[in-house]
């Protein structure tokens, strides 16, 4: 198994490259900037991009994901509830400053229950809305690893306070689909360091009893 998770982008979004060396097969999770970087690091493994993974429609997620299909023929994979935050996408990059990305409606949008990944290591669609109404996290179980988007974090909970953001509903999302995986699941937020579901339920402020 390949799994390299770094930094991209102006907001340090957190990239993930999940690969088979057997099959020669890849998925990219939340290719958010620096395609070429993420490309050369798929030609260099010698893998072949099955799906691009994106688990909400914030641009600092989604923005390089166009760039990348175009590169590889890859699909894009999105819940289209998020779909009005890909229409405002010049806003979004007003709001950093930055010029706007290519976008386009998903080939495949990211629902409940759905099994997406690879044939090795397959991931089952969690529908965690809140951060946005399109966010959802991805649980591979085999692996007993969680990519969070920005649901969860270490020692914190996705912002609310964006368009499309509900408080009530993120944390209704954590606490009933989130909280659920066991303890030693590990955990790949959507910025910031690698936790596990077991660290956050006994440390996070905002999800221990008050």
């Amino acid at each position: 198994m390949i799994l390299e998770t770094f930094a991209v982008g102006p907001l340090q979004c957190n990239c993930t490259i999940l690969g088979d060396e057997t099959a020669g097969e890849a998925i990219v999770v939340d290719p958010g900037d620096e395609v070429g970087r993420i490309h050369r690091q798929l030609t260099h493994l010698g893998l072949k991009l099955k799906q691009i993974l994106v688990t909400h429609a914030h641009i600092d997620h989604v923005g390089g994901a166009v760039q990348l299909k175009r590169l590889t023929g890859a699909p894009i994979l999105l819940n289209e509830n998020d779909l009005p935050l890909l229409q405002m996408m010049g806003t979004q990059a007003a709001w950093l400053g930055i010029q706007t990305p290519a976008t386009a409606p998903p080939d495949e949008s990211l629902v409940e229950g759905m099994r997406v990944g690879l044939d090795t290591y397959p991931a089952q669609v969690l529908y965690t809305p809140g951060h946005t109404q399109g966010s959802v996290s991805l649980h591979f179980v085999p692996l007993k690893m969680l990519i969070a988007g920005d649901t969860l974090f270490a020692g914190s909970i996705g912002r609310t306070d964006l368009p499309g953001g509900d408080f009530d509903q993120i944390m209704n999302s954590i606490a009933t689909r989130l909280l659920a995986l066991p303890d030693e699941t590990k955990v790949i937020p959507g910025h910031g360091p690698l936790t596990t579901i077991g660290v956050e339920r006994r440390t996070n402020p905002f999800l221990r009893p008050t």
